[in-house]
């Protein structure tokens, strides 16, 4: 009979990190302050108060927000306050910022978070392919997070690997 068949990396010490177990677990809805205001371009204060009040925020139950206004106009901070005032009650988060940077801005948290006591000394392999695209920001963020930790950190798939850095 033939030699069998040793799977090296399933009993190696390595420990792969999939990045996209980090996204934010709430979906993120956006709110545009734009259709708050008179003719969707000028807030007048009494008919801003009048949309809000008339609004149904319950839309945005135990949902992330992100608040943002879509045209170039001119928006008093009071307004993102009392925005927010009305959203309060009802969102779980509230961020400003379109959708996908309120997303960036969440997936970094959730990087920082990371408690690296789990990875502390060990061969850690960040996975270079996954199911949602990722940016550069979010393997800056992991190999901060990481580098002090381990004992040796790497970018791609157990088979082949690209070293990042190597303790001494």
């Amino acid at each position: 009979m033939g030699k069998e068949i040793i799977n090296r990396v399933a009993n190696s010490d390595l420990i792969t990190i999939d990045l996209s177990d980090y996204v934010p677990a709430k979906k993120i809805t956006e709110i545009d302050l734009k259709d708050f205001l008179f003719e969707k371009f000028i807030l007048k204060e009494k008919d801003f108060r009048m949309a809000l009040k008339r609004f149904d925020f319950s839309l945005y139950e135990n949902k992330i927000v992100a608040i943002n206004c879509s045209i170039d106009c001119i928006i008093p901070m009071w307004a993102y306050m009392l925005l927010t005032s009305h959203l309060n009650n009802h969102a779980a988060e509230i961020h400003f910022g379109e959708k996908k940077e309120v997303f960036q801005k969440l997936f970094l948290q959730n990087i920082e978070n990371i408690n690296h006591s789990q990875f502390e000394n060990k061969k850690v392999i960040v996975k270079g392919c996954g199911h949602i695209p990722l940016n550069e920001e979010l393997y800056i963020a992991i190999t901060k997070k990481l580098q002090n930790a381990v004992s040796s950190l790497m970018f791609g798939e157990a088979c082949s690997v690209v070293p990042v850095f190597k303790k001494k």
